[in-house]
C-alpha cells in the first residue's frame, strides 16, 4: 500500500460514508472520483436530516408552537455554524440560497437594481475570467445585456493559470465588479486572490468570489480574503443538495436591494408599498431550505471535527501523487497546471484521440466514477482546443490506491481502443 505524508486516516473516515461500500458491475467496489461535481455524505449528515424530518419538521420563524421553535433554532443554528466556519464577522452576513448559482445570480441582480454608488450601467464594466464555471459567466452576461455594461475577462496561460499581465487594463476606474473563482472546477487552479483584490480595491470595484471548489477543501476565511461577496454550495462539502451560501459584507447587504420578493423578507406590507426586513432575511423570500440548512450545519460540524487544514494537506498529498501517476500514462495530457503547486484536488485530462465520453464509459465498467464533458466551463475547452476532458477529483476520503486504480483503468482504456 502506498504511504504518503500528510494523509488522513481514510480507513476510519470511509466508514462514515455508506455509499463508498457499494458494489456495482458484478461486484466491483465504487471508486468515486467525481467530487468536484458533488461529494458523498457521511452518516452524521444523513442522521441529522432524518432526525429533523422525524422529530422537528415545521416551518421556521413566526410559529409559537414547539415544533416551529425547534425548527427555527436548528435553521438559525446552521447559520451560526456556517458563519463560524468561514469566520464571518456577523451571522447576519450569511444568506442561505439553493446553490452557488443562485448566490451569484443574487449578487448580479442586486447590482443591476442598485442605486449609486453600486449600480452597474452602460458607463461601467464587469470583469470575470476565462476559467469560470458557467454559473459565474452567464449571470454577468445577462447583467451586461440588460444594463449595457461592458463585460471583460482575464485570459488563461498555456499552463492553466490566469494571465494577469494586463491587469491594469482589465480592471480600470470603470470597473464596478470583479467576480472570479478561487479554485477552477475544471483545472484545479488556485487563483492569486491577493493581486486581483488589491487592484480592484485600488479602483474602488467590488469583488465577488466563487468559492464552490474551495470551501470543501481548504480553510475559507472571508475576513482574510477581503472580498465583498463569497458564494459556495453545500452539496460539494458533504452537505445535501438544495442549499447554498452567499456571504456579503454587512454594509453592502444593508444598502443593496432584494432580488426576490415574498414572505419573510418583509418588514411591513401595504397595498401601496413595502419595507424590507434586515439582512439576511431580506434576501431569503419564502420558505427557505430548512432541512438542507440543518444538513449543511451537520456537514460543517463533520468537516470541522476533522480540520480543514488536515483535509487540505491530505488532498495536496493525493493530488501530488495523482499528477505523478497520470503523467506516466502514455498520450495523457493534463489540462491545467501539471504540478501540485497552487492547485486543488481536481485533474482534467485528455487521452490521445480517445473521446472523453468513451474514456468515462470504459472506466465506469471498472467501477471508477469520473466526470466527462466541458464541466460547465466550455470557454476553457475552447481555449485549449479540445471538445471535452475527463475529470478526476478527490476529497478527504480519497486514497492513493484509488489513484492507482484510475491509472490501471486508463491503461485498460488505451488497450481497449488500441
Amino acid at each position: 500500500m502506498t504511504q504518503l505524508p500528510g494523509l488522513l486516516d481514510t480507513e476510519a473516515i470511509r466508514k462514515d460514508f455508506p455509499i463508498l461500500d457499494r458494489q456495482i458491475h458484478d461486484g466491483k467496489k465504487v471508486v468515486y472520483l467525481d467530487n468536484a461535481a458533488t461529494s458523498q455524505k457521511p452518516r452524521q449528515v444523513l442522521d441529522a436530516l432524518n432526525a429533523y424530518y422525524e422529530r422537528h419538521n415545521a416551518n421556521v420563524h413566526r410559529g409559537v408552537h414547539v415544533l416551529a421553535e425547534e425548527a427555527t433554532a436548528l435553521y438559525e443554528g446552521a447559520r451560526d455554524k456556517v458563519a463560524a466556519f468561514i469566520n464571518a464577522p456577523s451571522r447576519d452576513e450569511v444568506i442561505f440560497t439553493k446553490n452557488a448559482s443562485e448566490s451569484l445570480n443574487l449578487v448580479a441582480n442586486m447590482l443591476g437594481w442598485a442605486d449609486e454608488p453600486y449600480r452597474v450601467d452602460r458607463e461601467t464594466e464587469i470583469v470575470i475570467t476565462e476559467m469560470e464555471h458557467h454559473s459565474n459567466i452567464v449571470p454577468w452576461q445577462l447583467l451586461a445585456q440588460r444594463t449595457g455594461a461592458k463585460l471583460k475577462w482575464f485570459g488563461i496561460t498555456d499552463d492553466g493559470r490566469l494571465d494577469l499581465s494586463n491587469i491594469d487594463e482589465i480592471i480600470t476606474e470603470r470597473t464596478k465588479i470583479v467576480s472570479f473563482t478561487l479554485v477552477s472546477n475544471i483545472m484545479g487552479t488556485i487563483n492569486p486572490v491577493e493581486a486581483i483584490i488589491r487592484r480592484a480595491q485600488e479602483v474602488g470595484a467590488l469583488v465577488c468570489i466563487d468559492a464552490s471548489q474551495a470551501a470543501p477543501h481548504m480553510v475559507l476565511d472571508v475576513q482574510a480574503l477581503q472580498a465583498d461577496f463569497v458564494a459556495f454550495t453545500g452539496h460539494k462539502m458533504c452537505g445535501p443538495t438544495g442549499i447554498g451560501v452567499l456571504w456579503g459584507r454587512q454594509e453592502l447587504l444593508e444598502d443593496l436591494p432584494p432580488f426576490l420578493g415574498g414572505g419573510e423578507m418583509i418588514e411591513t406590507v401595504s397595498m401601496h408599498s413595502s419595507t424590507y426586513a434586515p439582512a439576511p432575511h431580506k434576501f431569503e423570500a419564502g420558505t427557505p431550505p430548512i432541512a438542507q440548512a440543518v444538513g449543511l450545519g451537520a456537514a460543517v460540524d463533520y468537516l470541522t471535527s476533522i480540520g480543514m487544514d488536515n483535509i487540505a494537506a491530505h488532498e495536496h498529498a493525493i493530488t501530488e501523487y495523482a499528477v505523478k501517476r497520470l503523467l506516466e500514462v502514455p498520450d495523457l495530457r493534463i489540462i491545467g497546471p501539471s504540478t501540485a503547486e497552487d492547485r486543488g484536488a481536481t485533474l482534467s485530462f485528455t487521452l490521445g484521440d480517445i473521446h472523453p465520453h468513451d474514456v468515462g464509459q470504459v472506466l465506469d465498467e471498472q467501477g471508477i466514477a469520473v466526470r466527462v464533458g466541458h464541466h460547465c466551463a466550455r470557454p476553457v475547452c475552447l481555449r485549449f482546443g479540445i471538445p471535452a476532458t475527463t475529470r478526476a477529483s478527490f476529497y478527504l476520503y480519497s486514497t492513493p490506491a484509488e489513484v492507482d486504480t484510475l491509472v490501471e483503468g486508463l491503461e485498460h482504456v488505451r488497450n481497449f481502443f488500441g
